[in-house]
């Protein structure tokens, strides 16, 4: 059975970039999923996302179109360059940065980015304060992501301040240049659900050019609570069943009020972190410390009543 050949390009990298730790796509790997899952790398690249079945889908739809297009290739069919310029929307603490930076990775191991770097940028890296100024910083801030991911957060900021404001200017320059380099650059705006709406208004060509419009929806109780055990767990730690019923049922009341200002995963990691620091304080004062507990964390060091210090 006939196989991709990759053959990744070389070229000096000046921007940070990702700790390209993965596994090569190559006639080995391909080979070893004959007969079995042909997505079962993409399964564990992607293992550490809690939920995100959309954007899982997506990353194999885009592979699977890789592998045929090169099948395509080998037989004298023609095939198409994929367009991968993506639209986030999501509340704070859904994973939009994070699965942004791990894209630039998947990209690159795909042989979709040369250089597989990640910037991300806000409003004031794109907009200048006067006339000619914009358009030219925001050609500079594409020029540096060429073989990587672009990534501006919070997009809609770029539509604020009215007519006279340069903010348009940026966006019609980002769209001209979504064509002209899109075979090795990928740009990726996010934001708010409701505000990114209203955004994609704003220039009557832009939603057109995000094939990969992608909902990152609130966590629920249960994924809130396995994102709490894996982040633990990355630090070492866990959670007593006391601590973890006492999350469990502060996260469902928190899930319940309507008005409620939750970030999410965001809010994860600061209870994870803020429990580590009270466990510290608490055991400076034992002179014997087990293993065991530095390593358990209690409901007693879970501050949730101290709700202000955790946000």
């Amino acid at each position: 059975m006939a196989t991709q050949k990759i053959h990744h390009k070389n070229g000096k990298i000046n921007i940070v970039l990702q700790d390209n730790k993965v596994t090569k796509i190559d006639n080995n790997n391909h080979e070893e999923y004959v007969g079995k899952d042909p997505f079962a790398h993409i399964d564990q690249e992607l293992s550490s996302f809690v939920g995100l079945t959309d954007l899982k889908r997506k990353i194999k739809e885009i592979y699977a179109t890789i592998i045929i297009n090169e099948k395509r290739s080998q037989m004298g069919l023609s095939n198409t360059k994929q367009v991968l310029h993506m639209l986030f929307k999501g509340n704070p603490g859904t994973g939009k940065t994070t699965v942004a930076r791990k894209l630039a990775n998947i990209y690159f191991d795909m042989n979709l980015l040369s250089k597989g770097h990640f910037i991300e940028a806000e409003r004031a890296d794109l907009v200048g304060e006067y006339i000619g100024q914009t358009a030219q910083k925001t050609r500079a801030l594409i020029q540096k992501a060429l073989g990587g991911i672009l990534f501006i957060d919070e997009a809609y900021s770029l539509a604020r301040g009215g007519e006279r404001d340069f903010g348009k200017e940026a966006i019609d320059t980002l769209v001209k240049h979504m064509e002209d380099n899109g075979g090795d650059f990928v740009l990726i705006l996010a934001g708010y659900p409701d505000e990114m709406e209203r955004f994609l208004t704003l220039n009557p060509g832009l939603k057109s050019r995000f094939p990969f419009i992608l909902e990152f929806p609130d966590y629920d109780v249960d994924q809130l609570m396995d994102i709490t055990r894996q982040m633990a767990s990355e630090r070492e730690y866990q959670l007593s069943k006391d601590a973890e019923w006492k999350l469990r049922n502060f996260l469902y009341k928190q899930r319940n009020d309507p008005n409620r200002n939750f970030s999410n995963a965001r809010f994860i990691r600061n209870v994870v972190e803020h429990a580590i620091r009270m466990q510290a304080v608490r055991l400076l004062y034992k002179d014997d410390i087990s293993p065991d507990e530095l390593i358990l964390l209690t409901g007693n060091d879970l501050k949730l009543e101290d709700i202000q210090s955790i946000w």
